[in-house]
């Protein structure tokens, strides 16, 4: 006599087998609703009995060496690895700890993709919340998933204890959002690779707060609404021929994003590189003047190339994007050949003004150090002869470093020495 679990199993076989060629076209749109909502009942009920017996299914791993019963049962029916093992840990959960949430499932009163939500929104709590308030809060959401799905029960998750206990949920909360806002912030990336064929994929992962308020920011540009009419009363009317809407989600939060860099004050940021940070664009005043050309942008070695890319993408842009930033302030083109500054302050002053800080970076470009490449607005301007024994503050007398071979540049220890073509070269004292 078989196990009333295979014996199930078996019976629901044969009652799939009678139906396996009915055809739900003759069905009344009533049918068709009743015959989901319990066929999806049903489905969650044999995902837990499936589990039930996955948990307990250890030894038939063991038997033949697999690491553990989600390993085997990946193999032996042919589904993702992934699944089995988050099957497997939803299932040890539930015999473990959750049996009411095992019990609703086994009921059919939620599905999978529920209780999967539940156990997370659960075990997410601090350890200091008391078994008692872990257990109401299990019933309260067992209870509003009658109602919710996975989204939505996850945002009731995040605040269950605002409900089960308001009487302590200010210090439980707090700590646990300030385990997570450290978290954040030590997972916090932000990563640009120049992929060469004109665009650089930006990928990252920022604090949610700091998430919000870009995407918030990001709104505020992408908003089809943003350069349409206003009536009489100052109140924004419908745009007219306006093409934004018609643009896809993500090229306008892309657009966007150029906007708002587009959008900031220099003169509000961090010195950077000696100097408000400014993003510098070299171009000849004929160029400049004419259709055709490019123009050089420093700094663009700032972001790495992809390795099957240009290694120097990013660092022209044509002489019309030129114009064109040039005309919004927030750039400064360099013009070779038109009025300049005067950059040759002699013995006036021992610091490199903002001036000679932007040529240094125009002839440089990078640390001069032989075989360094780290950018020049990362660098520091060196005096070649110190000041202090009468070298002057002005181009000849200077070079960019960057701040390890500055550093090595006073150090007693080396020797430097200037090359022709401008590189520094540095020899340890013998």
């Amino acid at each position: 006599m078989s196990h009333p679990i295979l014996a199930a199993a078996t019976a629901m076989d044969a009652v799939l087998k009678d139906v396996a060629d009915a055809n739900p076209l003759f069905m009344s749109a009533a049918e068709k609703a009743d015959a989901l909502r319990e066929l999806a009942r049903i489905e969650s009920r044999v995902a837990e009995l499936r589990m039930r017996v996955l948990v307990d299914a250890g030894d038939v791993a063991t038997g033949v060496g697999a690491r553990d019963a989600a390993g085997w049962y990946a193999d032996a029916t042919h589904t993702r690895f992934e699944d089995a093992r988050a099957d497997l840990r939803l299932a040890t959960a539930l015999d473990r700890r959750w049996s009411a949430l095992g019990a609703a499932l086994r009921e059919g009163r939620v599905n999978t993709a529920q209780a999967r939500v539940v156990v997370r929104s659960l075990e997410d709590l601090p350890d200091s919340v008391p078994a008692e308030l872990l257990d109401r809060a299990e019933a309260l959401l067992i209870e509003h998933a009658q109602r919710l799905g996975p989204k939505q029960l996850a945002r009731v998750g995040r605040h269950v204890l605002e409900v089960v206990a308001p009487e302590v949920v200010a210090e439980i909360e707090g700590k646990r959002l300030s385990a997570l806002e450290a978290e954040g912030r030590r997972r916090t990336r932000l990563m640009l690779r120049r992929l060469g064929d004109g665009t650089t994929r930006v990928s990252g992962r920022l604090p949610d707060a700091v998430a919000t308020r870009l995407a918030t920011y990001l709104e505020a540009y992408a908003n089809p609404r943003r350069d349409g009419v206003t009536t009489p009363l100052g109140e924004p009317a419908a745009p007219l021929l306006d093409p934004v809407p018609r643009l896809p989600y993500p090229r306008r939060l892309g657009e966007a994003f150029c906007q708002l860099l587009e959008s900031l004050d220099p003169q509000r940021l961090p010195v950077h590189g000696g100097d408000a940070t400014t993003v510098v664009v070299t171009i000849s005043l004929e160029t400049l003047r004419s259709e055709l050309g490019a123009a050089d942008v420093l700094g663009a070695g700032t972001v790495p190339a992809d390795p099957h890319g240009d290694p120097c993408a990013g660092e022209r842009i044509s002489a019309g994007e030129a114009r064109r930033l040039a005309c919004n302030g927030r750039i400064l083109p360099a013009v070779l050949g038109g009025r300049s500054e005067i950059l040759d302050l002699g013995r006036a002053q021992r610091l490199f003004n903002a001036a000679q800080r932007r040529a240094l970076l125009l002839r440089d470009k990078t640390c001069r150090a032989a075989g360094c490449d780290v950018p020049g607005t990362w660098a520091e301007a060196h005096h070649w002869l110190p000041w202090m024994l009468g070298g002057l503050t002005d181009l000849d007398n200077a070079v960019l470093l960057c701040a390890h071979h500055h550093h090595r540049a006073h150090d007693a220890d080396y020797v430097a020495e200037r090359l022709p073509s401008g590189e520094v070269r540095f020899h340890r004292r013998r």
